[in-house]
Protein backbone atom coordinates (compact mmCIF):
# COMPACT_ATOMS: atom_id res chain seq x y z
CA UNK A 1 0.00 0.00 0.00
CA UNK A 2 1.39 3.40 -0.98
CA UNK A 3 2.09 6.02 1.67
CA UNK A 4 0.00 9.18 1.62
CA UNK A 5 3.02 11.15 0.38
CA UNK A 6 3.39 8.74 -2.52
CA UNK A 7 -0.26 9.33 -3.47
CA UNK A 8 0.18 13.09 -3.45
CA UNK A 9 -0.43 14.98 -6.70
CA UNK A 10 1.00 18.48 -7.07
CA UNK A 11 -1.70 21.16 -7.09
CA UNK A 12 -4.51 18.96 -5.79
CA UNK A 13 -6.24 20.29 -2.70
CA UNK A 14 -9.41 20.62 -0.66
CA UNK A 15 -10.83 23.25 1.65
CA UNK A 16 -11.47 22.16 5.24
CA UNK A 17 -11.24 25.50 7.08
CA UNK A 18 -13.89 28.24 7.08
CA UNK A 19 -13.11 31.67 5.70
CA UNK A 20 -10.94 33.61 8.16
CA UNK A 21 -13.17 35.95 10.19
CA UNK A 22 -10.43 37.83 12.08
CA UNK A 23 -7.72 40.19 10.98
CA UNK A 24 -4.79 38.38 9.37
CA UNK A 25 -1.39 39.00 10.92
CA UNK A 26 1.91 38.59 9.09
CA UNK A 27 5.14 37.59 10.76
CA UNK A 28 8.50 39.15 10.05
CA UNK A 29 10.52 37.27 7.40
CA UNK A 30 13.07 36.02 9.91
CA UNK A 31 10.29 34.07 11.67
CA UNK A 32 8.91 32.44 8.54
CA UNK A 33 9.89 29.26 6.75
CA UNK A 34 11.93 29.67 3.60
CA UNK A 35 10.31 26.62 1.99
CA UNK A 36 6.72 25.39 1.97
CA UNK A 37 5.65 22.62 4.32
CA UNK A 38 5.87 19.21 2.71
CA UNK A 39 2.22 18.26 3.07
CA UNK A 40 0.49 15.71 0.84
CA UNK A 41 -1.68 17.32 -1.84
CA UNK A 42 -4.88 15.31 -2.21
CA UNK A 43 -8.62 15.58 -2.61
CA UNK A 44 -11.04 14.81 0.22
CA UNK A 45 -12.11 11.61 -1.54
CA UNK A 46 -8.53 10.38 -1.78
CA UNK A 47 -7.81 11.16 1.87
CA UNK A 48 -10.99 9.44 3.05
CA UNK A 49 -10.26 6.32 1.03
CA UNK A 50 -6.62 6.21 2.11
CA UNK A 51 -7.44 6.17 5.80
CA UNK A 52 -10.35 3.78 5.31
CA UNK A 53 -7.95 1.30 3.70
CA UNK A 54 -5.52 1.77 6.56
CA UNK A 55 -8.31 1.10 9.06
CA UNK A 56 -9.18 -2.12 7.23
CA UNK A 57 -5.62 -3.32 7.79
CA UNK A 58 -5.74 -2.71 11.53
CA UNK A 59 -6.88 -5.44 13.93
CA UNK A 60 -8.54 -4.74 17.26
CA UNK A 61 -10.81 -6.36 19.81
CA UNK A 62 -13.81 -5.29 17.71
CA UNK A 63 -12.50 -7.40 14.82
CA UNK A 64 -12.15 -10.73 16.58
CA UNK A 65 -10.45 -12.85 19.23
CA UNK A 66 -7.37 -11.13 20.70
CA UNK A 67 -5.73 -13.54 23.20
CA UNK A 68 -2.56 -11.51 23.78
CA UNK A 69 -1.06 -13.00 26.96
CA UNK A 70 -0.45 -10.65 29.88
CA UNK A 71 -2.12 -7.76 28.07
CA UNK A 72 -5.81 -8.32 28.96
CA UNK A 73 -7.21 -7.31 25.58
CA UNK A 74 -10.83 -7.44 26.59
CA UNK A 75 -13.77 -5.71 24.99
CA UNK A 76 -14.31 -2.10 25.98
CA UNK A 77 -18.01 -1.33 26.65
CA UNK A 78 -19.16 1.64 24.60
CA UNK A 79 -20.88 3.21 27.58
CA UNK A 80 -17.40 4.05 28.87
CA UNK A 81 -16.58 5.89 25.65
CA UNK A 82 -19.90 7.73 25.80
CA UNK A 83 -19.18 8.96 29.32
CA UNK A 84 -15.66 10.07 28.42
CA UNK A 85 -17.04 12.05 25.46
CA UNK A 86 -19.34 14.24 27.59
CA UNK A 87 -18.47 17.85 26.81
CA UNK A 88 -18.70 18.58 30.53
CA UNK A 89 -15.59 16.40 30.89
CA UNK A 90 -13.78 17.18 27.67
CA UNK A 91 -14.23 20.97 27.71
CA UNK A 92 -12.22 21.38 30.91
CA UNK A 93 -8.82 23.05 31.14
CA UNK A 94 -6.47 21.69 33.82
CA UNK A 95 -5.55 25.21 34.92
CA UNK A 96 -9.12 26.19 35.74
CA UNK A 97 -9.81 27.36 39.31
CA UNK A 98 -10.51 24.50 41.70
CA UNK A 99 -14.04 25.67 42.43
CA UNK A 100 -14.91 25.29 38.73
CA UNK A 101 -13.78 21.63 38.44
CA UNK A 102 -15.42 20.12 41.49
CA UNK A 103 -17.13 17.46 39.38
CA UNK A 104 -13.86 16.27 37.88
CA UNK A 105 -12.26 16.19 41.31
CA UNK A 106 -15.15 14.09 42.60
CA UNK A 107 -14.54 11.63 39.74
CA UNK A 108 -10.89 11.31 40.76
CA UNK A 109 -11.80 11.00 44.43
CA UNK A 110 -14.43 8.31 43.75
CA UNK A 111 -12.06 6.37 41.49
CA UNK A 112 -9.41 6.46 44.20
CA UNK A 113 -11.88 5.18 46.80
CA UNK A 114 -12.98 2.23 44.65
CA UNK A 115 -9.47 1.32 43.51
CA UNK A 116 -8.21 1.37 47.10
CA UNK A 117 -11.07 -0.93 48.04
CA UNK A 118 -10.19 -3.37 45.26
CA UNK A 119 -6.43 -3.36 45.92
CA UNK A 120 -6.26 -3.05 49.70
CA UNK A 121 -4.21 0.13 49.45
CA UNK A 122 -4.76 3.53 51.10
CA UNK A 123 -3.84 6.20 48.55
CA UNK A 124 -3.58 6.62 44.78
CA UNK A 125 -1.79 8.94 42.35
CA UNK A 126 -3.26 9.11 38.84
CA UNK A 127 -0.27 10.84 37.25
CA UNK A 128 1.50 7.82 35.67
CA UNK A 129 0.52 7.47 32.02
CA UNK A 130 0.84 3.69 31.63
CA UNK A 131 2.05 0.47 33.22
CA UNK A 132 5.82 0.85 32.89
CA UNK A 133 5.47 4.48 33.96
CA UNK A 134 3.61 3.21 37.01
CA UNK A 135 6.39 0.73 37.78
CA UNK A 136 8.94 3.52 37.62
CA UNK A 137 6.79 5.69 39.91
CA UNK A 138 6.29 2.86 42.41
CA UNK A 139 10.02 2.24 42.62
CA UNK A 140 10.62 5.96 43.12
CA UNK A 141 8.27 5.70 46.12
CA UNK A 142 10.36 2.87 47.52
CA UNK A 143 13.53 4.86 46.92
CA UNK A 144 12.06 7.96 48.57
CA UNK A 145 11.10 5.90 51.61
CA UNK A 146 14.57 4.41 52.09
CA UNK A 147 16.23 7.77 51.48
CA UNK A 148 14.01 9.45 54.09
CA UNK A 149 15.04 6.74 56.55
CA UNK A 150 18.74 7.25 55.69
CA UNK A 151 18.91 3.65 54.49
CA UNK A 152 20.85 4.37 51.31
CA UNK A 153 22.73 1.07 51.36
CA UNK A 154 19.66 -0.59 49.86
CA UNK A 155 20.62 -0.55 46.20
CA UNK A 156 19.17 -3.83 44.88
CA UNK A 157 15.76 -4.76 43.49
CA UNK A 158 14.83 -8.44 43.34
CA UNK A 159 12.88 -9.48 40.24
CA UNK A 160 11.61 -13.01 39.38
CA UNK A 161 12.97 -14.62 36.22
CA UNK A 162 9.36 -14.87 35.01
CA UNK A 163 8.71 -11.13 35.41
CA UNK A 164 7.49 -8.69 32.81
CA UNK A 165 10.38 -7.30 30.81
CA UNK A 166 9.67 -3.78 31.98
CA UNK A 167 10.32 -4.73 35.62
CA UNK A 168 14.11 -4.96 35.35
CA UNK A 169 14.14 -1.93 33.05
CA UNK A 170 12.23 0.15 35.62
CA UNK A 171 14.60 -0.96 38.38
CA UNK A 172 17.62 0.03 36.31
CA UNK A 173 16.08 3.42 35.48
CA UNK A 174 15.76 4.11 39.19
CA UNK A 175 19.45 3.39 39.66
CA UNK A 176 19.02 -0.01 41.28
CA UNK A 177 20.98 -3.15 40.63
CA UNK A 178 18.47 -5.72 39.41
CA UNK A 179 18.84 -9.26 40.78
CA UNK A 180 16.98 -12.11 39.07
CA UNK A 181 15.30 -14.63 41.39
CA UNK A 182 14.76 -18.11 39.87
CA UNK A 183 11.43 -19.93 39.74
CA UNK A 184 10.87 -23.33 41.31
CA UNK A 185 9.62 -26.44 39.51
CA UNK A 186 5.99 -25.44 40.17
CA UNK A 187 6.40 -22.07 38.45
CA UNK A 188 6.42 -20.06 41.67
CA UNK A 189 9.27 -18.16 43.27
CA UNK A 190 12.03 -20.26 44.80
CA UNK A 191 11.78 -19.43 48.53
CA UNK A 192 15.24 -20.69 49.46
CA UNK A 193 16.88 -18.65 46.73
CA UNK A 194 14.80 -15.60 47.66
CA UNK A 195 15.75 -15.87 51.34
CA UNK A 196 19.41 -16.19 50.41
CA UNK A 197 19.28 -13.13 48.14
CA UNK A 198 17.29 -10.84 50.46
CA UNK A 199 19.44 -8.81 52.83
CA UNK A 200 20.37 -5.41 54.14
CA UNK A 201 21.06 -4.16 50.61
CA UNK A 202 17.58 -5.14 49.35
CA UNK A 203 15.41 -2.14 48.54
CA UNK A 204 12.47 -4.24 47.44
CA UNK A 205 10.91 -6.99 45.39
CA UNK A 206 8.89 -6.57 42.19
CA UNK A 207 6.35 -9.34 41.72
CA UNK A 208 3.28 -10.17 39.65
CA UNK A 209 0.76 -12.56 41.22
CA UNK A 210 -0.60 -14.49 39.45
CA UNK A 211 2.68 -14.51 37.59
CA UNK A 212 3.34 -14.51 33.86
CA UNK A 213 2.81 -18.28 33.75
CA UNK A 214 -0.74 -17.64 34.92
CA UNK A 215 -0.01 -19.27 38.29
CA UNK A 216 -1.04 -17.84 41.66
CA UNK A 217 1.96 -18.32 43.94
CA UNK A 218 0.79 -20.34 46.93
CA UNK A 219 3.72 -19.01 48.97
CA UNK A 220 2.87 -15.35 48.44
CA UNK A 221 2.57 -14.52 52.16
CA UNK A 222 5.95 -16.12 52.85
CA UNK A 223 7.47 -14.22 49.95
CA UNK A 224 6.40 -10.79 51.18
CA UNK A 225 7.35 -11.76 54.75
CA UNK A 226 10.91 -12.60 53.66
CA UNK A 227 11.32 -9.20 52.02
CA UNK A 228 9.85 -7.30 54.96
CA UNK A 229 12.06 -9.14 57.43
CA UNK A 230 15.05 -8.07 55.35
CA UNK A 231 13.88 -4.45 55.58
CA UNK A 232 12.74 -4.16 51.97
CA UNK A 233 9.39 -3.21 50.49
CA UNK A 234 7.14 -5.23 48.20
CA UNK A 235 5.97 -3.91 44.84
CA UNK A 236 3.03 -5.48 43.00
CA UNK A 237 2.92 -5.33 39.21
CA UNK A 238 -0.78 -4.92 38.46
CA UNK A 239 -0.64 -6.30 34.91
CA UNK A 240 -2.51 -9.46 35.99
CA UNK A 241 -4.95 -7.83 38.40
CA UNK A 242 -7.83 -8.87 36.13
CA UNK A 243 -7.54 -12.41 37.48
CA UNK A 244 -8.08 -11.53 41.13
CA UNK A 245 -9.92 -8.21 41.37
CA UNK A 246 -12.67 -8.32 43.95
CA UNK A 247 -11.49 -11.71 45.22
CA UNK A 248 -8.09 -11.16 46.83
CA UNK A 249 -6.23 -7.88 47.31
CA UNK A 250 -2.50 -7.21 46.82
CA UNK A 251 -2.51 -5.13 50.01
CA UNK A 252 -3.65 -8.19 51.95
CA UNK A 253 -0.86 -10.27 50.39
CA UNK A 254 1.71 -7.99 52.00
CA UNK A 255 2.43 -5.60 49.14
CA UNK A 256 3.23 -1.99 50.00
CA UNK A 257 2.90 -0.32 46.61
CA UNK A 258 1.55 -1.27 43.21
CA UNK A 259 0.46 0.08 39.86
CA UNK A 260 -2.73 -0.68 37.96
CA UNK A 261 -3.38 -0.64 34.23
CA UNK A 262 -6.71 1.11 33.89
CA UNK A 263 -6.38 0.56 30.14
CA UNK A 264 -6.29 -3.21 30.69
CA UNK A 265 -7.99 -4.33 33.89
CA UNK A 266 -10.67 -1.68 33.83
CA UNK A 267 -11.56 -1.98 30.20
CA UNK A 268 -10.47 1.22 28.48
CA UNK A 269 -8.81 0.87 25.06
CA UNK A 270 -5.44 -0.84 25.17
CA UNK A 271 -2.48 -0.61 22.87
CA UNK A 272 -3.22 1.26 19.67
CA UNK A 273 -6.78 1.95 20.78
CA UNK A 274 -6.11 4.85 23.07
CA UNK A 275 -3.99 6.37 25.83
CA UNK A 276 -3.06 4.46 28.95
CA UNK A 277 -3.30 5.17 32.63
CA UNK A 278 -1.07 3.48 35.19
CA UNK A 279 -2.06 4.88 38.60
CA UNK A 280 0.09 3.97 41.58
CA UNK A 281 -1.52 2.89 44.85
CA UNK A 282 0.28 2.51 48.17
CA UNK A 283 -0.12 1.95 51.87
CA UNK A 284 -0.55 4.95 54.14
CA UNK A 285 3.09 5.12 55.24
CA UNK A 286 4.15 5.74 51.62
CA UNK A 287 1.40 8.25 50.72
CA UNK A 288 3.49 11.22 51.87
CA UNK A 289 5.96 10.54 49.03
CA UNK A 290 3.42 10.26 46.19
CA UNK A 291 4.00 12.40 43.10
CA UNK A 292 2.32 15.65 42.21
CA UNK A 293 -0.97 16.96 43.53
CA UNK A 294 -3.74 14.74 44.82
CA UNK A 295 -7.42 15.41 45.44
CA UNK A 296 -8.45 15.96 49.03
CA UNK A 297 -11.60 17.27 50.64
CA UNK A 298 -11.90 20.21 53.01
CA UNK A 299 -14.39 20.36 55.83
CA UNK A 300 -17.26 22.80 55.55
CA UNK A 301 -20.89 23.41 54.73
CA UNK A 302 -22.63 21.07 52.32
CA UNK A 303 -20.01 18.40 52.82
CA UNK A 304 -17.01 20.60 52.10
CA UNK A 305 -15.16 21.19 48.86
CA UNK A 306 -12.53 19.33 46.87
CA UNK A 307 -9.07 20.78 46.46
CA UNK A 308 -5.61 19.76 45.31
CA UNK A 309 -2.95 19.14 47.93
CA UNK A 310 0.71 18.17 47.57
CA UNK A 311 1.88 15.21 49.66
CA UNK A 312 4.12 16.31 52.52
CA UNK A 313 7.33 14.76 51.19
CA UNK A 314 6.45 14.24 47.53
CA UNK A 315 9.40 13.27 45.33
CA UNK A 316 7.95 15.49 42.56
CA UNK A 317 5.77 14.96 39.52
CA UNK A 318 5.91 12.20 36.90
CA UNK A 319 3.22 13.68 34.67
CA UNK A 320 1.10 16.74 34.12
CA UNK A 321 -1.97 17.78 36.06
CA UNK A 322 -4.55 15.00 36.61
CA UNK A 323 -2.82 12.37 34.46
CA UNK A 324 -4.85 10.85 31.58
CA UNK A 325 -8.07 11.89 33.26
CA UNK A 326 -10.54 10.67 30.63
CA UNK A 327 -9.14 7.14 31.01
CA UNK A 328 -9.89 7.42 34.74
CA UNK A 329 -13.45 8.50 33.89
CA UNK A 330 -13.87 5.41 31.67
CA UNK A 331 -12.56 3.14 34.44
CA UNK A 332 -14.93 4.68 36.95
CA UNK A 333 -17.88 4.18 34.59
CA UNK A 334 -16.82 0.54 34.20
CA UNK A 335 -16.71 0.01 37.97
CA UNK A 336 -20.04 1.72 38.54
CA UNK A 337 -21.71 -0.51 35.95
CA UNK A 338 -20.17 -3.69 37.40
CA UNK A 339 -20.76 -2.85 41.04
CA UNK A 340 -19.54 -4.82 44.03
CA UNK A 341 -20.90 -8.13 42.72
CA UNK A 342 -19.78 -7.63 39.12
CA UNK A 343 -16.08 -7.04 39.78
CA UNK A 344 -15.33 -10.51 41.25
CA UNK A 345 -17.72 -12.11 38.74
CA UNK A 346 -15.59 -10.63 35.96
CA UNK A 347 -12.40 -12.07 37.45
CA UNK A 348 -13.96 -15.50 37.90
CA UNK A 349 -15.05 -15.61 34.28
CA UNK A 350 -11.59 -14.58 33.10
CA UNK A 351 -10.15 -17.51 35.05
CA UNK A 352 -12.87 -19.88 33.85
CA UNK A 353 -12.21 -19.06 30.20
CA UNK A 354 -8.47 -19.64 30.55
CA UNK A 355 -8.95 -22.93 32.40
CA UNK A 356 -11.39 -24.07 29.72
CA UNK A 357 -8.99 -23.36 26.86
CA UNK A 358 -6.07 -24.95 28.70
CA UNK A 359 -8.05 -28.12 29.38
CA UNK A 360 -9.08 -28.37 25.72
CA UNK A 361 -5.52 -27.98 24.42
CA UNK A 362 -3.33 -29.85 26.88
CA UNK A 363 -3.72 -33.17 25.04
CA UNK A 364 -2.12 -31.75 21.87
CA UNK A 365 0.17 -29.01 23.16
CA UNK A 366 2.80 -29.24 25.87
CA UNK A 367 1.92 -27.38 29.09
CA UNK A 368 5.27 -26.83 30.86
CA UNK A 369 3.79 -26.20 34.32
CA UNK A 370 0.99 -28.44 35.59
CA UNK A 371 -0.24 -26.05 38.29
CA UNK A 372 -3.80 -24.81 37.83
CA UNK A 373 -3.81 -21.63 35.78
CA UNK A 374 -5.61 -18.41 36.54
CA UNK A 375 -6.52 -15.93 33.78
CA UNK A 376 -3.86 -17.05 31.29
CA UNK A 377 -1.72 -20.05 30.51
CA UNK A 378 1.47 -20.83 28.63
CA UNK A 379 1.90 -23.64 26.11
CA UNK A 380 5.21 -24.71 24.61
CA UNK A 381 5.85 -25.59 20.97
CA UNK A 382 9.27 -27.01 21.84
CA UNK A 383 8.30 -30.57 20.94
CA UNK A 384 6.57 -29.35 17.78
CA UNK A 385 9.73 -27.58 16.69
CA UNK A 386 11.84 -30.65 17.45
CA UNK A 387 9.58 -32.97 15.44
CA UNK A 388 8.50 -30.72 12.55
CA UNK A 389 10.69 -27.57 12.61
CA UNK A 390 7.50 -25.55 13.14
CA UNK A 391 8.15 -22.86 15.77
CA UNK A 392 5.97 -20.93 18.18
CA UNK A 393 6.28 -17.99 15.80
CA UNK A 394 4.98 -20.14 12.94
CA UNK A 395 1.95 -21.17 15.00
CA UNK A 396 1.27 -17.53 15.92
CA UNK A 397 1.57 -16.35 12.30
CA UNK A 398 -0.72 -19.15 11.12
CA UNK A 399 -3.42 -17.92 13.51
CA UNK A 400 -3.57 -14.68 11.52
CA UNK A 401 -4.78 -16.61 8.47
CA UNK A 402 -7.72 -17.82 10.56
CA UNK A 403 -8.69 -14.31 11.67
CA UNK A 404 -7.26 -14.54 15.20
CA UNK A 405 -4.73 -12.16 16.65
CA UNK A 406 -1.62 -14.12 17.74
CA UNK A 407 -0.93 -14.64 21.44
CA UNK A 408 2.25 -13.42 23.07
CA UNK A 409 5.21 -15.49 21.85
CA UNK A 410 8.57 -16.34 23.42
CA UNK A 411 7.47 -15.00 26.79
CA UNK A 412 7.96 -15.68 29.63
CA UNK A 413 11.60 -16.36 28.86
CA UNK A 414 11.76 -19.40 31.14
CA UNK A 415 9.55 -21.37 28.71
CA UNK A 416 11.08 -22.42 25.41
CA UNK A 417 8.95 -21.77 22.32
CA UNK A 418 6.30 -20.18 24.52
CA UNK A 419 2.82 -19.13 23.45
CA UNK A 420 1.07 -17.17 26.18
CA UNK A 421 -2.73 -17.13 25.87
CA UNK A 422 -5.15 -14.88 27.76
CA UNK A 423 -8.76 -15.21 26.53
CA UNK A 424 -10.27 -12.65 28.99
CA UNK A 425 -13.79 -12.80 30.36
CA UNK A 426 -15.49 -11.00 27.48
CA UNK A 427 -15.25 -13.91 25.02
CA UNK A 428 -18.09 -16.40 24.56
CA UNK A 429 -17.73 -20.15 24.73
CA UNK A 430 -18.37 -20.30 20.98
CA UNK A 431 -15.42 -17.99 20.33
CA UNK A 432 -13.19 -20.08 22.60
CA UNK A 433 -14.28 -23.31 20.91
CA UNK A 434 -13.46 -21.85 17.50
CA UNK A 435 -9.99 -20.76 18.69
CA UNK A 436 -9.36 -24.17 20.24
CA UNK A 437 -10.35 -25.87 17.00
CA UNK A 438 -8.01 -23.62 15.02
CA UNK A 439 -5.06 -24.26 17.33
CA UNK A 440 -5.63 -28.00 17.08
CA UNK A 441 -5.85 -27.77 13.29
CA UNK A 442 -2.62 -25.77 13.12
CA UNK A 443 -0.85 -28.51 15.04
CA UNK A 444 -2.13 -31.09 12.53
CA UNK A 445 -0.87 -28.90 9.68
CA UNK A 446 2.54 -28.74 11.34
CA UNK A 447 2.96 -32.47 10.71
CA UNK A 448 1.19 -32.57 7.33
CA UNK A 449 2.55 -29.40 5.71
CA UNK A 450 5.22 -27.68 7.82
CA UNK A 451 6.45 -25.62 4.85
CA UNK A 452 3.08 -23.89 4.63
CA UNK A 453 3.22 -22.82 8.29
CA UNK A 454 6.80 -21.61 7.87
CA UNK A 455 5.51 -19.07 5.33
CA UNK A 456 2.40 -17.97 7.20
CA UNK A 457 0.50 -15.73 7.12
CA UNK A 458 -0.67 -16.18 3.53
CA UNK A 459 -3.93 -14.20 3.61
CA UNK A 460 -2.87 -11.09 5.52
CA UNK A 461 -2.29 -7.72 3.87
CA UNK A 462 1.29 -7.90 5.08
CA UNK A 463 3.04 -11.23 4.91
CA UNK A 464 5.80 -12.15 7.35
CA UNK A 465 8.14 -9.16 7.74
CA UNK A 466 11.75 -9.22 8.87
CA UNK A 467 10.84 -8.25 12.43
CA UNK A 468 14.39 -8.30 13.80
CA UNK A 469 15.63 -5.83 11.20
CA UNK A 470 12.50 -3.72 11.63
CA UNK A 471 13.10 -3.49 15.38
CA UNK A 472 16.81 -2.74 15.09
CA UNK A 473 16.61 -0.39 12.10
CA UNK A 474 13.14 1.18 12.15
CA UNK A 475 12.11 3.54 9.36
CA UNK A 476 9.63 5.93 10.93
CA UNK A 477 10.01 8.95 8.65
CA UNK A 478 9.30 9.38 4.97
CA UNK A 479 12.41 10.57 3.11
CA UNK A 480 11.95 13.05 0.27
CA UNK A 481 14.62 12.81 -2.41
CA UNK A 482 15.52 16.48 -2.25
CA UNK A 483 14.79 17.43 1.40
CA UNK A 484 18.05 16.82 3.20
CA UNK A 485 18.68 20.53 3.82
CA UNK A 486 15.07 21.57 4.45
CA UNK A 487 14.27 23.90 7.33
Amino acid sequence: MDLIFEKSTSGRRLSVLPVCDVEEVSFSPDRCRTKALRLPQMSETEISRHYSRLAERAYGVNDGFYPLGSCTMKYNPKVNETVAAYKELTDIHPLQPEDSVQGWMEILDSAEEYLCGITGMDAVSFQPAAGAHGEFTGLLLIKAYHTANHDTKRNKILVPDSSHGTNPASGAMCGYEVISVPSNEDGGLDLEQLAAMAGEDTAGLMLTNPNTLGIFDKDILKITEIIHEAGGLCYYDGANLNAIMGIVRPGDMGFDVMHMNLHKTFSTPHGGGGPGSGPVACKEFLAQYLPGKRVSKTEGANGGQYCFASPERSFGSVGMFYGNALVVAKALAYLLVLGREGVPYTAKNAVLNAKYMKAKLEDVYSIPYSEACMHEFVISAEDLKRETDVTAMDVAKAMIDYGIHPPTVYFPLIVKEALMIEPTETETRETLDEAISILRKIREEAYENPEKLAGAPHKAAIKRPDEVTAARHPLVRYSFAECENDD
